[in-house]
């Protein structure tokens, strides 16, 4: 995919196959590395998926079979200024919450290290699927940095304050087996399978009711930012914004008839 003004207009590559764009982050000799290019790209990328009724969901990736990303361009952060690395660090924070925002599915497909940077890529989505062989982590503090893109912020509220602690501040790196069982990875897939079982998930979610999907994960997502109860009363609210919609009349008549819904997404 080419990106006018940019020096790496092949950084990232995007296609549309189904009605579900494929991201892939291409930059395999530096294991997928995020550089100023790669960002911009894929800010532009979700700025035309958002208003894109072509386009249901989004699976991210890394190109090659090492790396989803092995997260910020080191080589560009030693020569940056303090300022440069603040606004390097702002434009993926930028990125990261246009995932969260989509309003569709969007699903990583760990093939390889996700790690700082790449990590954080992979926080903002719905879910996460792992290959077998793939290392996650945030190594930021062995090189003396922080997880600036999202990650101090969204991880904790992944696995919780405690595990999140000390994956932040050893800078260990973990096995897709262990990121399953505290919760940062959803499921591990054999990698010849990764992304047809990344591809079932999307269309098991997009058999549901597409406005009480896109709600939920609102409700989830804002929820979390919210108090308690305030969480509470906007769950409560949107269950009552989405039985406005048609397929929540279609949805509720077909399990009193016992009857499998047809979901229209109005």
């Amino acid at each position: 995919m080419e990106m006018a003004g940019n020096i790496e207009k092949d950084a990232v590559l995007y296609h549309i196959k189904n009605e579900i764009g494929w991201i892939t982050l291409n930059r395999p000799k530096m294991l997928n590395a995020l550089s100023r290019d790669v960002l911009q790209q894929l800010s532009s990328i979700f700025d035309n998926v958002k208003i894109d009724d072509g386009v249901k969901a989004i699976v991210i990736t890394g190109a090659g079979e090492q790396a989803f990303s092995a997260g910020a361009d080191i080589q560009y952060l030693n020569q940056a200024t303090p300022l440069e690395v603040q606004e390097f660090a702002r434009l993926a924070v930028t990125v990261t919450h246009k995932i969260e925002a989509l309003g569709k599915v969007v699903i990583a497909a760990i093939n390889g290290y996700a790690l700082g940077g790449g990590l954080e890529i992979a926080e903002a989505c719905m879910l996460r699927l792992a290959a077998p062989h793939a290392k996650l982590g945030h190594p930021e503090v062995r090189i003396g940095a922080i997880a600036g893109f999202g990650g101090t912020t969204r991880l904790p509220r992944l696995i919780g304050k405690g595990r999140a602690s000390e994956l932040l501040l050893t800078g260990n790196l973990i096995s897709a087996e262990e990121a399953q069982q505290i919760g940062l990875i959803n499921r591990i897939v054999e990698t010849d399978n990764l992304f047809s079982e990344t591809e079932s998930l999307i269309h098991d979610i997009l058999s549901q009711a597409p406005i009480a999907v896109r709600l939920t994960w609102e409700a989830l997502h804002r929820g979390l930012n919210l108090t308690l109860e305030e969480s509470a009363m906007l769950g409560a609210d949107y269950f009552g914004l989405v039985a406005s919609t048609h397929d929540f009349r279609a949805g509720t008549k077909a399990f009193l008839q016992k009857m499998t819904p047809s979901f229209t997404g109005e």
